[in-house]
């Protein structure tokens, strides 16, 4: 185990067992587990986000070791990497203070990257501004991002909305703040372990894991994301599992899309890691809960 730092931050890609390995450092380290991860905020999709919280009583803890910013949003609730910034930064206040250590945990690049080097000084937006962007991003995503410069490759309705409303507010495009120096840090700086395994074992847990979430659930929370309307692209399966219950694929094409799509997206996050990520630590073996 890793010797004893003031606050950590570990990562991997989706399946790597980062979550696993943050909950057994929390118990070596006096830990506070604050999440990481842009979908697992969200509660109710907990089996489709692969949340420490699938298949448990949601609460402040688990087996001892608390646990922060987990399942603390309905699906109907929009949430920025500011308002996330804010919210990471006091519970790590809060745990340094009560004499806990923090341990940030997930795989959201933007929300590590938040952590590890502040976010820059875009004003608040106003509310009037706020729900113009939703509306016009709802109504014709692709027209919207034809407002945004060229460059902007973002496609996620969240971030369009994003990008819209700083314009809407300031006239100035969000990359231009962007580029204006960062602020709101956690300083120091977490120590920074990567959950690392070999690509052949963790096709092997992907492969493993979606079954076992769709018998803890996932089909019912997928009828609860089109109830409320969330965006299925925010989520990786939840496309799928969403199609397959709307009757337009096979049980068995939902699983091998979702394998392919989790995949996919954990190909992107290694190379995310690998150019946006230095590691104090890199951990290749799998934490097997």
């Amino acid at each position: 185990m890793v010797e004893k730092h003031k606050s950590y931050i570990v990562t991997g890609p989706t399946a790597s067992g980062k979550s696993d390995f943050a909950h057994i450092l929390a118990q070596k380290v006096n830990g506070v587990v604050i999440n990481c991860d842009s979908v697992q905020i969200y509660r109710g999709i907990e089996n489709i986000s692969a949340s420490p919280f699938a298949g448990r009583e949601i609460k402040d803890e688990i087996d001892g070791v608390p646990y922060r910013l987990f399942s603390i949003l309905p699906l109907s609730a929009q949430i920025s990497v500011a308002d996330y910034l804010n919210m990471a930064r006091r519970e790590y206040e809060m745990a340094i203070s009560a004499g806990f250590t923090p341990i940030f945990v997930g795989g959201t690049g933007y929300y590590i990257n938040a952590i590890l080097n502040g976010i820059s000084p875009i004003p608040e937006v106003s509310r009037e501004n706020r729900d113009k962007a939703r509306e016009m991003v709802a109504k014709d995503i692709n027209g919207a991002r034809k407002l945004l410069p060229k460059d902007f490759k973002a496609i996620d309705p969240q971030r369009v909305a994003r990008a819209l409303e700083v314009f809407f507010e300031t006239g100035r495009h969000l990359i231009d703040w962007q580029n204006l120096p960062r602020a709101g840090a956690i300083n120091p700086a977490p120590y920074k372990i990567l959950i690392n395994p070999d690509v052949n074992d963790l096709r092997s847990r992907i492969a493993d894991r979606i079954p076992q979430m769709i018998s803890g659930g996932a089909f019912d929370e997928a009828r609860a994301i089109i109830a409320s309307g969330w965006d299925t692209r925010r989520a990786i399966g939840a496309a799928q599992l969403c199609a397959f219950v709307q009757g337009k694929i096979s049980q068995q094409q939902c699983i091998e899309d979702w394998i392919n799509k989790t995949n996919q997206y954990a190909k992107r996050q290694r190379t995310w890691f690998r150019t946006q990520f230095a590691a104090d630590e890199e951990i290749k073996t799998s934490i097997k809960s």
